[in-house]
This record gives structure tokens, sequence and C-alpha cells, in this order.
């Protein structure tokens, strides 16, 4: 057995067999679900009802609002106005809405004040805008000799129907769900990145403080030990994910089950599910069938490949970082270049992707390496070309060729560097030996 070999499975049992990795393997996925449903469940809980006081001087407004689940909207236009406002101050009303007496309806519309101790929500403020307003309106029409009814019947409401080019009917927001998924995607990729690649450098620290990592490469390579721990470590958590994966499909099939959804590709509705869209929202029915037709196994695929190789360039930095310093804190001012890629790979994902999947923003820097495992990841739910996969997958693993020739030309001297505080100028230096 090579001594690459042997440092990779010391490297992988080390963290494999560590109470927290164990523990949270199989802990992660259920408080992650555990956390969705109770917030789903504080999401269905209903607030307290607040009391909201009308003080309508012209008698036109009072009866238009509606009290719902959140606020109860009550008539205190013959109460007198300084009474209402010192009961907001006493806190008896949520708010006190005070609309004067003015013919002129242009004068009156900026005349309209909300009076309250909180500031008041900005959904909450425009439906009083939106009653105000429709009830000014109709007014203003009648004013004007206006048949308001007419108007209104005369008003489109146009909807269009969403197809594919195959025949088949879509759905609106669909791009929302696509890139929700392949955000999650991209956004696991930067987590497990950044988890893993500080496992990689406090690994590094550890030894290099202990003084191990003198008697190590007494008899292994310093790139060869470099190497090691980025392949142990990466396979530990190619197989975190994958157990990860498992579950997660697991509780998928489940919830689609729970909803009724044939899995299968064809547009056919079984009796089942048709029997269930009585039960639940037809529309959750028709998202969870586009997510099934989506090119799951190769997203998955290409999260491990992407993984791997996005895991394998970063850990390179991290690990000649570890090597260049003695302690974690002083390991924070070389973090920064790292992390801001893979930040921006997230933005771009989120802001480009969305609206341009095949644009060149998003193109471009789904081939860059050091964001294309976030925002390539992205863009796949939206179907990319697979000589633009495989392009992308080339450029990366080059990439990281590259860049480990010049993290092993750092490691290999920072390694046995103590008791002082690399600066750039000094990694530049080393990159000379």
């Amino acid at each position: 057995m090579s001594i690459l070999t042997l440092i990779i499975k010391r490297e992988f049992i080390a963290k494999v067999r560590n109470k927290s990795f164990i523990v949270m393997t199989f802990l992660s996925p259920l408080l992650f679900v555990g956390i969705a449903v109770f917030v789903g469940y504080l999401s269905s809980m209903k607030a307290d009802i607040k009391t909201i006081a009308v003080h309508d001087e012209t008698g036109m407004f009072a009866k238009s609002f509606k009290s719902g689940e959140e606020y109860k909207f009550v008539d205190f236009s013959g109460v007198d106005l300084k009474i209402l406002k010192d009961s907001i101050v006493s806190e008896h009303f949520e708010g006190l809405l005070e609309i004067p007496k003015i013919a002129d309806n242009k004068s009156l519309q900026k005349s309209i004040q909300y009076i309250s101790n909180d500031s008041p929500s900005l959904d909450f403020i425009e439906d009083l805008e939106k009653v105000i307003a429709e009830k000014l309106t109709k007014d203003n029409y009648q004013k004007s000799g206006l048949d308001s009814l007419a108007i209104k019947n005369a008003a489109a409401d146009v909807s269009i129907k969403l197809k594919k080019a195959s025949g088949e009917d879509t759905l609106k927001g669909l791009n929302w769900v696509k890139t929700i998924i392949g955000g999650i995607f991209g956004y696991l990729i930067m987590m497990f990145i950044i988890i893993y690649g500080n496992m990689v450098m406090r690994s590094v620290i550890e030894e290099k403080t202990n003084r191990i990592i003198e008697i190590i490469i007494s008899s292994v390579k310093p790139f060869q030990l470099m190497m090691g721990k980025i392949i142990g470590t990466s396979l530990a958590g190619v197989l975190q994910f994958l157990i990860w994966a498992i579950i997660g499909l697991i509780l998928f099939i489940g919830a689609s089950v729970f909803f009724g959804v044939d899995m299968s590709h064809t547009s056919s509705i079984s009796p089942a599910m048709s029997q269930a869209s009585h039960q639940v929202d037809g529309q959750m029915v028709l998202y969870m069938k586009e997510i099934w037709k989506l090119p799951i196994a190769n997203m998955l695929v290409c999260f491990i490949i992407y993984f791997i190789g996005g895991y394998f360039l970063y850990s390179s930095f991290y690990a000649a970082i570890g090597a260049a310093v003695d302690n974690e804190t002083d390991s924070q001012q070389f973090l920064l270049p790292i992390i801001m890629p893979l930040i921006l790979g997230v933005y771009i994902g989120f802001f480009t992707v969305m609206n341009d999947p095949h644009g060149t923003v998003a193109t471009t820097f789904s081939m860059i390496p050091l964001t294309s495992p976030i925002v390539m990841l992205m863009r796949i739910p939206f179907g990319v070309p697979w000589w633009q996969q495989l392009l992308s997958i080339a450029i990366l693993f080059g990439t990281f060729f590259f860049v480990v020739w010049f993290a092993a030309k750092i490691y290999r001297v920072g390694i046995l560097m103590y008791g002082k505080k690399p600066t750039w100028k000094e990694l530049f230096k080393w990159l000379k030996y």
C-alpha cells in the first residue's frame, strides 16, 4: 500500500469515526425536517386580532374595510377624535385611521392619517390605500357622470397560459422552483467547501502546533501529506452527503406519496392522484409533478463531481493557509479572498440564473472554476447542454491541478515555520522556492 493511500485511509477513518460526524450525519436531516415542520406550524398559528379604530367624517369609507384574521376594523366615527387618540396612547387600539371631511377628493386623498404607537407593516398600509383609492375612484366616476359599472365590466383580466414546445402545460413561477432547488444544491456546495476546507486547515494547524508534523514529514513528502488530507476529508464528505441524499430521497418520496403524486415522467394522472387532488391544493400536486420531471439524476451526479472538484480546489488553499499560520486567529486575513468567490457564485446564481439561465453572465461564471460549482448547479435544473457541463468540469479539475502545484510550494515551506505571522508578500516569495 502506498504512502498516499495510507494517509488517505488515516484521514478518512479519523473523520468517519468521530462522534460528532456520526451524530450530525444522521441528525442533520431530521433537524432540517423538524425545523421546516416547526416553521410551518408557527406560520399556521393565528396571531392575536388587532383592533383598528376608524374615524370617518365623510361617511364613505367606514363600512368598506373588511375585518380578517389579523385586523378588526371598528367604526368610531361618532366618538370624539381626541378620546380616540388618547386610547391609542394607552394602547386600547392598535391604530387609528383618521379620515377628515373634505369635499375635494384631490385634497382628501392627501389628508388621511394612520396613527399608531408602532410602525405598521407595508402590506397593511397598502391594503388600506387600495380600499380608499377604489372608493375615491368610484366617487370620481360618479361626479364625472361616468358609469363605474360599465368601466368595471370593460376592464380586461388577462391570464396567459404557459405551454412547452412539446405541447405540455407548464406552470407560472416554475423558474422560482428550479432556482430554489438549484440554489439548495449550490448553497450545500458552498457550505461543504467551507466546513470540510476548515477541517483540513484545522488538521494541519493542529499537527503543526503539536510538532507532530516534524516526525511525519521525515518519512512523507509534504505534497503527499497535503493530498492525503484533502482526499481523505473529501471522501468523508461524499459519504456524508450520500447518506443525506438517501435520507432526503426517502423523505421526498414519502411526501410525494402523501400528496398522491404520480412519480412517473408521464403526464397521465393516476386515480389515487385524482382522489388526492380533491383533498389538497391542485397546484401543489402539479408542482410536485414538475419537480419529478427535472434532471434529478444529472443534478445528483454533478453535485458529487462539483463537490469533489470544488472541494479539491478550495482545500488546496485551506491547506496552504493552515501550513502558513500557527493558529486559526492568524488565518482570518487569508480566508476572505477564498470565501468571496463562493459568495459571488451564490449572488450570480440567484440574481442572474433565474432570469437568464443561458445568458452570457450565467454561462461565463458557470465556466470560471472558482464559481462554477455553485452557478452550474443552479443552471442544471433549467437544462444545460452536456458539452457545457463537461467543459466546465474539465476546466475545474484542470485549475485544481494548477492551483495544487502552487499551494504545495506554500505548504512545503510553511509547514515547518513557527513563531512568525506570514504576510501576503512572504507567501509570494515562498512560491519562488
